[in-house]
C-alpha cells in the first residue's frame, strides 16, 4: 500500500493558525481536532485508516508551518508495525519544514513493533532559525508476551541549515547488541524528546542532567535544543521519566491507556 498524508499550516492574523492543506489516503487519514496548548495553535489528529504498517506499505507524512504558525500533530492510537503478507520492509516517511516564528509540535502515540516485522521510520526535519520544536518518538519492543521484529527509527534535524541532530536506533534479530548494555539494556520501551526553542540563548540553554536511573537531558551543541532520552519496562516509566524534567514538562503529556501493552 502507498499513501501519502500532507498538513500546511500558516498564520492566519488575529485568528491564529489556519490549515491551508489538509488531505490523507487510508491508512493515514489526517483530522482537524481543534485548539491544543497555547491559544492560536491548531491540532490535527491521524487516524488509522487500514491496519499496518504492513510489510511492503510506502507511506508518507508532508507537513509545512508558516512563519508564525502552532500546530500540533497527534495520533488517536499506537502504530502497530505487522509482517506482510509477501514479505517486504514497510516504510515510514515523515518530512517537515517549519518557517522562522513558527512550532511543530509532533507527539503521537507509540510505536510497537510486532514479531517478524521488518520497519523503518525515517524523519527528516528542516527548521529555519527562530523555529521552534517538540518531537517525541517512543518504540514499544513487541506486544504483550512475544519478541520485538526489526524495526529502525531514523531521525535527522537540521537548524538553520546545519545539521542539528541525527540520530538512529535499530532494535530486532538483525541489530546485534540491541538489547545489551551499551543498547537498550533488556528495557521494553524507550522514548527520545527533542525540543527547539530560539528563546534559549547563551546561558538559558538547559544543562546536561540525568532524569532518574535511565533517563538523561542532553544539550545539543547545533542549536537551541535539547535531547532527553529514556527506557523503561513500560510506556509509563518511559514518559515519567520524561516529564520529570522541569524544563520540558509540557511536552510529554500523561500517557494514553490505550497503549499499555
Amino acid at each position: 500500500m502507498r499513501a501519502v498524508a500532507r498538513i500546511v499550516a500558516v498564520a492566519d492574523g488575529s485568528r491564529g493558525t489556519r490549515l491551508t492543506e489538509l488531505r490523507g489516503e487510508a491508512p493515514l487519514l489526517v483530522r482537524r481536532t481543534g485548539p491544543d496548548g497555547d491559544p492560536g495553535e491548531v491540532q490535527v489528529h491521524l487516524v488509522g485508516g487500514a491496519a499496518g504498517p504492513l510489510g511492503g506499505d510506502r507511506l508518507r507524512i508532508e507537513i509545512e508551518v508558516g512563519a508564525g504558525a502552532l500546530l500540533c500533530v497527534r495520533t488517536v492510537a499506537a502504530s502497530l508495525a505487522l509482517p506482510g503478507a509477501g514479505g517486504g520492509q514497510s516504510l515510514l516517511e515523515v518530512v517537515a519544514r517549519v518557517a522562522a516564528g513558527g512550532r511543530l509540535r509532533w507527539l503521537p502515540e507509540p510505536l510497537i513493533g510486532a514479531a517478524r516485522c521488518d520497519h523503518l521510520s525515517r524523519s527528516v526535519l528542516e527548521l529555519a532559525e527562530g523555529a521552534a520544536l517538540v518531537w517525541r518518538e517512543e518504540l514499544v519492543c513487541g506486544r504483550h508476551g512475544e519478541p520485538v521484529g526489526d524495526v529502525r527509527i531514523s531521525t535527522t534535524v537540521r537548524y538553520a541549515g546545519r545539521t542539528l541532530l541525527r540520530n538512529e536506533l535499530a532494535v530486532g534479530p538483525r541489530a546485534p547488541g540491541w538489547a545489551g548494555p551499551a543498547g537498550l539494556g533488556g528495557a521494553r520501551v524507550t522514548g527520545t524528546l527533542l525540543r527547539v526553542d530560539p528563546t534559549w540563548t547563551g546561558s538559558g540553554l538547559p544543562e546536561a542532567a540525568p532524569l532518574g536511573a535511565y533517563a538523561a537531558r542532553l544539550p545539543l551543541a547545533g542549536g537551541p535544543a535539547v535531547l532527553v532520552n529514556a527506557t523503561g519496562p513500560d510506556l509509563a516509566t518511559v514518559r515519567g521519566a520524561m516529564r520529570g524534567d522541569p524544563e520540558l514538562a509540557t511536552a510529554s503529556p500523561e500517557p494514553a491507556g490505550i497503549v499499555g501493552c
